[in-house]
């Protein structure tokens, strides 16, 4: 049974992960229209400029992918600076002070990004991204408040929930980031209409927030802030030896799921010529097989198989789902295949993140989802730089890496953890 304490926060955060992710997965069908469509994307170009398009338009491609694989980078690994900060100073002051701040942040950047968009300006977006990563802490701060509510027996269950909130705004938010962005549907709507639109979202999110959140931390930390806290975090997983295994098993999943959530659009755009409206709707299908996952399938597993089995089972079965992306000829196939992605994910991901909670103690939560949040962030960094260059080689390299790696985080959960022991929960 959920406590009576849980229950009221269940809601309020349900809500913020919600419309946090609605906000965040309205971009995802835009940013790679927004680069490679040369003709109204950010600067667009003048064809009749071109005198040799057989050479010239390829090379400029080339060159969009690869800014754009920066720009995607910008995010995580500001957050790498940012998110250790602020998960160690919601241990320090609360949780409710350091989401506000963080959801401020993240409503700034999303104004800067529509105005960056609006004048051509793609300084700004670098701006904005490293802006709203810096202080982009919202999930795992969500995460650490449910986690000082939850009982070892309901943590994952009340994970499973919050992910079931994280599957419903991707179900909704790349629908209408997709629509919004289409001038074919009302002829005002451009690249800027999503994002304006997300700042609309933070700002109810933030009302939200100030009204029915309340403080779930009860024991304050008082360790020192460190601005290199980032860094501290790695060489933490080094030096504990009981973090080292798990943590370089979260590094490999999130390094390869990274490269195929982050490139998955560059490679329907060359592949079946999707617009940011068919991309919309192909991210949105993703959730709601996430969000049906989660919401009902994880919370009936939980009671019957312990999170190391989960964690065991569909790792690796992702990396095989993964590889199953390459074989449809036909869009529409890609449909059949994309559901046995999104139940290894939902299955695996509260999970995962049951075992990494459970890797600290009750005071550390804040630090230990702060440290998760940095190897994350450190593994989604790189990925973007690495595919915006060989993506440009063979647009199927992307996922054949991103299997790769995830394999490569069963074996060592496999070979590593098993010592690990977790609550059947």
């Amino acid at each position: 049974m959920i406590e009576t304490s849980a229950k009221r926060l269940l809601i309020p955060v349900f809500l913020t992960v919600f419309i946090d992710l609605l906000g965040a997965t309205l971009v995802l069908p835009i940013l790679a229209p927004l680069f490679l469509d040369l003709k109204n994307g950010i600067s667009p170009i003048d064809f009749t400029q071109i005198t040799d398009m057989q050479t010239q338009i390829p090379l400029i491609l080339k060159q969009r992918t690869f800014l754009f694989g920066l720009l995607i980078a910008a995010f995580p690994l500001a957050q790498f600076f940012g998110a250790p900060l602020l998960g160690a100073w919601a241990d320090n002051v609360g949780r409710k002070k350091v989401l506000l701040l963080s959801l401020a942040g993240t409503l700034l950047g999303y104004i800067l990004f529509a105005i960056g968009i609006h004048y051509h300006m793609i300084w700004l977006l670098f701006v904005a991204r490293i802006l709203d990563g810096f202080t982009g802490g919202n999930i795992s701060i969500a995460f650490s408040a449910i986690s000082d509510i939850s009982t070892p027996e309901t943590k994952t269950k009340n994970f499973g929930l919050i992910g079931m909130a994280f599957g419903l705004g991707f179900i909704i938010g790349p629908y209408i980031g997709g629509k919004l962005s289409d001038p074919n549907l009302v002829s005002w709507f451009n690249f800027e209409t999503p994002f304006w639109f997300a700042a609309i979202l933070c700002i109810v999110n933030i009302i939200l927030v100030i009204i029915y959140f309340f403080e779930t931390l009860k024991s304050f930390s008082t360790k020192p802030l460190n601005v290199l806290q980032g860094f501290h975090n790695i060489a933490t997983v080094f030096h504990r030896i009981e973090l080292r295994s798990i943590f370089l098993v979260v590094f490999l999943l999130t390094f390869g799921f990274s490269i195929f959530t982050q490139f998955l659009q560059v490679y329907l755009i060359q592949k079946f010529s999707f617009t940011q409206s068919g991309i919309g709707d192909y991210f949105a299908y993703i959730g709601i097989c996430i969000a049906i996952t989660q919401g009902f399938i994880t919370r009936k597993l939980a009671g019957k198989i312990s999170p190391q089995q989960a964690v065991s089972i569909f790792t690796f079965t992702l990396s095989l789902a993964l590889m199953l992306v390459l074989a449809p000829q036909q869009s529409i196939y890609l449909y059949l295949v994309s559901p046995f992605i999104a139940v290894s994910q939902g299955i695996l991901s509260p999970n995962l993140q049951t075992i990494v909670s459970n890797s600290g103690g009750e005071t550390e939560q804040g630090e230990i989802l702060g440290i998760n949040q940095s190897v994350q962030s450190l593994a989604q960094g790189i990925p973007p730089i690495v595919a915006g260059i060989v993506v440009s080689i063979n647009m199927y390299l992307p996922i054949i890496l991103s299997s790769i790696f995830t394999c490569l985080a069963w074996l060592t959960f496999v070979l590593l953890c098993k010592k690990i022991r977790t609550p059947k929960i």
